[in-house]
């Protein structure tokens, strides 16, 4: 896709837009300010506006951009069809290629996408250094003595207790039982270095229920990150390299377990459309891509037989609910677990704040918006969070410790995993 804001196609997806303003229920940030440009129909005016040269990127372009939170809410209330994420996605391109960047922004950049989440095994460095500072409690003491510089503050807050027990991925993991296929799992870059026991239950499920799992060579970071700060290069880059990781084997399935992460894997196809050498080959890897939720609802050939006395709500991703229309799974999943009580949230389909990095570059607006959802969680008197993507789960973590809550929080396969036992 061309994705300029004056290409015929963006002009295309601008005008699917009939302005009735269905969507601004469904948008925190029109629930926080009350403006019309902190909606979607007002940004997609102010997208209109830009694309045909009547205000620049700038000013009051980039900052009500910037607060959108990218959840895709708007796109499920929206009766038009209307491609708000596509949208979203070619403004920020342009910001990207057009707006002056300050040098602190370029050096985020460089490092964050190009020496950082590409880079399994400095993740995992990162995560062990972190790990050493949590057991001596040096971020606790770094804290009350407020050396931490205020552009930091944030990320500190939002790590979760971490534990060394990344997933060996030098060898597959074999099938418990009767073997039903192979799948190949993409477990991610942050989720592997900083919530690395998702992924070991995500394992250690998959086997229980039959399947080999594989973890392709090669494979990297979705290249989400990219696609929120407009990098639509290096999102491209990572998507031909993790398209290229899982085409050495024919297998069931290729897995995601971040919701956020699978959304964006699954529009390799739009990404990719433009590329010769891989649009192909970017429909067949999609084709295969699924949830571990959208999996298991379907192969659960073993069910867990282990009762789970625990009283739990489920906190679902937003690009699961909304981007990938993954609804009904997660919540079978559930159901299927012993002896747990399940409430579900009155408003279920609301973001929790995270929505990438944005807890952390508008964090005051971010925590307006978790304060909604832990208030939600709160009413249906759950000690237990389930989640669905990496940085719902970080959020969680904080929201619950910034509430007092002793409320724990998972990720949907761990506690799957808990119900099968030893």
């Amino acid at each position: 896709m061309t994705t300029t804001l004056h290409s015929t196609e963006y002009q295309s997806l601008l005008s699917q837009c009939v302005h009735c303003g269905l969507c601004l229920p469904a948008c925190p940030t029109y629930r926080i300010f009350h403006t019309e440009m902190d909606g979607p129909r007002g940004r997609i005016q102010l997208m209109t506006a830009a694309a045909e040269g009547r205000i620049d990127l700038g000013g009051a372009f980039q900052e009500h951009l910037d607060l959108c939170l990218g959840c895709r809410a708007c796109e499920t209330a929206c009766p038009s069809g209307v491609q708000y994420g596509l949208l979203l996605e070619g403004a920020r391109q342009a910001m990207a290629e057009e707006q002056p960047q300050s040098r602190r922004e370029r050096l985020v950049r460089w490092f964050a996408l190009r020496q950082l989440l590409p880079h399994q095994g400095r993740l995992r460095l990162l995560a062990r250094l972190l790990w050493v500072v949590q057991k001596l409690k040096l971020d606790t003491l770094a804290k009350g003595l407020g050396v931490i510089p205020p552009s930091m503050q944030g990320m500190v807050e939002l790590l979760p207790p971490l534990k060394l027990n990344q997933v060996a991925t030098d060898r597959a993991a074999p099938a418990l039982g009767k073997k039903r296929g192979d799948v190949a799992l993409l477990y991610g870059c942050v989720q592997d270095a900083f919530l690395s026991g998702v992924n070991a239950a995500t394992v250690r499920v998959l086997q229980r229920n039959g399947y080999e799992v594989h973890f392709p060579k090669g494979q990297n970071c979705c290249g989400a990150a990219g696609l929120h700060m407009g990098e639509v290069d290096e999102a491209k880059r990572l998507a031909r390299q993790n398209i290229d990781a899982c085409a050495d084997r024919d297998y069931v399935a290729v897995i995601s377990n971040a919701g956020g992460c699978g959304a964006t894997l699954k529009e390799y196809g739009h990404l990719l459309a433009d590329d010769p050498a891989y649009a192909e080959k970017a429909q067949t890897f999609v084709a295969k891509l699924q949830d571990i939720s959208e999996f298991l609802a379907d192969h659960l050939h073993m069910p867990p037989t282990k009762p789970v006395a625990r009283h739990v709500t489920y906190v679902e991703s937003c690009h699961l609910r909304h981007g990938q229309r993954v609804i009904r799974q997660p919540r079978q999943l559930l159901n299927a677990i012993p002896g747990l009580t399940f409430t579900e949230l009155q408003q279920p389909d609301r973001c929790c704040g995270s929505a990438g990095v944005y807890n952390i570059t508008q964090p005051e607006t971010a925590n307006q918006v978790l304060d909604a959802k832990l208030a939600d969680v709160q009413q249906t008197g759950a000690d237990l969070v389930v989640t669905s993507n990496t940085g719902c789960h970080m959020q969680m973590i904080y929201g619950m410790r910034k509430a007092g809550s002793d409320a724990e929080v998972l990720h949907l396969v761990e506690l799957l995993d808990r119900a099968y036992g030893e």
